[in-house]
């Protein structure tokens, strides 16, 4: 796809600097950018870039002001990182534009679905589906029976729905994400081994919601796995069966919840946090990467460490740990002087 400078300003009501006809056709970072691409500047540290760049046009803030000769040419906006990453989502969607459906794939004869649907080759949709309008599914996916899909949801290839799951609108499911798996429910018994409880329940994944590749959402034991409203999963994180998160709550890669634990609305949850089960933490909750949490969190906590506590506590408790080696010396010194002045008494 090709576009002039002029179409791009128009899409983003931008003043043209330079020649309204150049044109690209695909997008680069300022260092690397070439003839044909486009790319921004945004971040004072970057400038020097603008006089070296061999993109052929650049999105810049309007209060910019070359203070040199420039090749490429300008279209000043507002936010010229906010401008970008409108035009990225704009490719994006033109890119991902797919639509019919593919073979070989099977798609059951009771499956119901809207319009516009994209089905990838070898991909399978079970019994008593339902699919919205522009729903993309690609290849090598598993819907199972009895699956509930909102409109404008895109899934990836090699995903897997599990049965009985429902999904609102405006989700995306990245590549091997996998979701309603049986929960980790077993039972002991006497000879020592462990009896496999049947999980029943499902996942509800509201509207607006991104999971990333390789993620893990396992069905509830009974009732529901829920992920709310504007939620967003990083890569390679595993939510165990009956957990809840609530909405607009963003967790990064490799981060495991265990089960039945409840997350407030609007937190903030690093990667590789480790979170027990049956706990409860509130709203707009702060945990930094590779905390512990063992216990239930109030809102508005900002959480740090394994096992995890007050964020500011943390920081002061770490200058110390830092300083144990000194402070180990020190005393050992001061247990020299003391002895030695023993000695020096008695003797």
């Amino acid at each position: 796809m090709k576009f002039t400078a002029e179409q791009i300003a128009g899409i983003l009501e931008g003043e043209i600097i330079g020649n309204p006809k150049a044109e690209v056709h695909e997008l680069a970072k300022i260092e690397e950018g070439k003839e044909g691409s486009l790319t921004f500047l945004s971040n004072p540290k970057y400038n020097n870039f603008i006089y070296t760049t061999k993109a052929t046009i650049t999105i810049v803030n309007k209060a910019f002001i070359p203070e040199g000769d420039i090749a490429t040419t300008l279209i000043k906006v507002e936010d010229a990182y906010m401008s970008f990453s409108k035009l990225l989502e704009f490719y994006d969607q033109a890119k991902g534009v797919k639509m019919g459906i593919e073979q070989p794939s099977v798609i059951s004869e009771d499956a119901k679905y809207g319009t516009n649907l994209y089905f990838g080759s070898f991909s399978y949709i079970g019994s008593r589906v339902t699919l919205g309008d522009d729903v993309k599914i690609y290849p090598n996916c598993f819907i199972g029976d009895d699956v509930k899909i909102g409109n404008n949801v895109t899934i990836f290839a090699g995903a897997k729905i599990y049965s009985d799951t429902i999904i609102g609108n405006n989700c995306t499911i990245h590549s091997g994400a996998i979701i309603g798996a049986d929960g980790f429910g077993f039972a002991p018994v006497a000879d020592g081994s462990y009896k496999k409880i049947p999980q029943i329940g499902n996942v509800i994944i509201e509207d607006n919601v991104d999971i990333g590749s390789c993620t893990t959402i396992d069905r509830a034991t009974m009732g529901s796995t829920i992920i709310r409203r504007g939620v967003k999963l990083d890569n390679q994180i595993q939510v165990a069966h009956n957990v809840e998160i609530g909405e607009n709550t963003v967790i990064a890669a490799q981060t495991g919840i265990a089960g039945s634990t409840k997350i407030g609305k609007n937190g903030m949850i690093g990667g590789q946090v480790g979170i027990v089960g049956h706990l409860t933490i509130g709203d707009n909750v702060r945990i930094q990467a590779q905390a512990g949490v063992g216990k239930n969190i109030k809102d508005n906590e900002i959480l740090q460490g394994s096992p995890s506590f007050g964020y500011s506590d943390y920081s002061k408790s770490y200058v110390h740990f830092k300083n144990l080696p000194k402070l180990v010396n020190e005393l050992e010194e001061l247990k020299k002087q003391i002895l030695n002045q023993k000695k020096a008494n008695n003797g």
